[in-house]
C-alpha cells in the first residue's frame, strides 16, 4: 500500500485533507480517522463535569443522578468515577448504532486513541460482558472490541447473570435493578487492585455501578 494515498474517513468516506509535517510523516502522531466535517460534529466533553460521572455540570462536584445514587447503599460508592470522551449527541448516536447494531466494526478506531491517552494507571482492564443472547446477536461485544482497538490486555472478569435489555427499561428501573453481574469463574485475584471497565455508553451509571460494586466485594480497590 502506498503510505502516502489520500486516506478516507471513517465515517462518511470522503477524502481527509491533512497538512503534512515531519511528525506525521515518520508516524510521530496519530493520523486521524475523521475527516474535519465529521470531527466537528463530535462535541468533547470539557469545562465543569460531575466528579462521579463525568456528565457536564453547571458548577463542580456531583450532578443530580450521581447525587440521588449515594443514597443507595449498595452501590452508591460503588464506582470512584466515569470518564466519558464525548456527549451523545445525535451524530455519536448514529455512529454507534452503525458500530454497534449494524456491524461497522471499523469505526471503534476513532476512539482508540483518546482511549489510550485517558485511560489511568490501572492493574486490571475489563470489558462490561454481554449476555450470551446479545453477543450472538450482535456478533461481538463492543466493549470489548473498544478495549481491543485501545491495545488493551482485556481480563474475563464479570459475567452476566441477568440478561435483560438496559435499554428497555425507564431511570427508576435501571437504578432498582438487582445485581445483574458475577464473578468470572476464571477471573484474576481483585484483592486490593485498580480496575478500569470498559463500556461504550454511560447513561444513569447503573451498569457501571453494579459492575464496580461485585468487583468491590471481590476485594478490588
Amino acid at each position: 500500500m502506498n503510505v502516502f494515498e489520500t486516506p478516507l474517513c471513517l465515517y462518511c468516506h470522503s477524502p481527509i485533507q491533512e497538512g503534512a509535517s515531519w511528525s506525521s510523516i515518520f508516524f510521530l502522531e496519530e493520523a486521524d480517522l475523521l475527516c474535519s466535517g465529521c470531527r466537528s460534529k463530535l462535541t468533547s466533553i470539557t469545562g465543569n463535569t460531575c466528579m462521579s460521572c463525568c456528565k457536564p455540570t453547571q458548577t463542580k462536584g456531583r450532578c443530580p443522578d450521581c447525587e440521588q445514587w449515594m443514597e443507595d447503599h449498595l452501590f452508591g460508592h460503588a464506582l470512584d468515577y466515569n470518564v466519558s470522551l464525548y456527549t451523545y449527541n445525535s451524530f455519536m448516536k448514529d455512529v454507534i448504532a452503525r458500530y454497534k447494531y449494524r456491524g461497522d466494526y471499523e469505526l471503534v478506531r476513532i476512539f482508540a486513541g483518546e482511549i489510550r491517552k485517558k485511560a489511568p494507571r490501572v492493574d486490571y482492564v475489563m470489558a462490561i460482558p454481554l449476555s450470551d443472547e446479545r453477543l450472538n446477536e450482535r456478533g461481538f461485544n463492543q466493549a470489548e472490541a473498544i478495549g481491543a482497538a485501545a491495545g488493551f490486555r482485556l481480563e474475563s472478569g464479570l459475567i452476566r447473570i441477568h440478561g435483560e435489555k438496559q435499554s428497555k427499561k425507564n431511570r427508576y428501573e435501571r437504578i432498582h435493578t438487582k445485581q445483574v453481574f458475577g464473578i468470572h469463574p476464571k477471573a484474576p485475584n481483585f484483592q486490593d487492585q485498580r480496575v478500569l471497565i470498559l463500556d461504550d455508553i454511560y447513561t444513569t451509571g447503573s451498569t457501571l455501578r453494579h459492575a464496580a460494586a461485585i468487583l468491590k466485594e471481590a476485594g478490588a480497590h
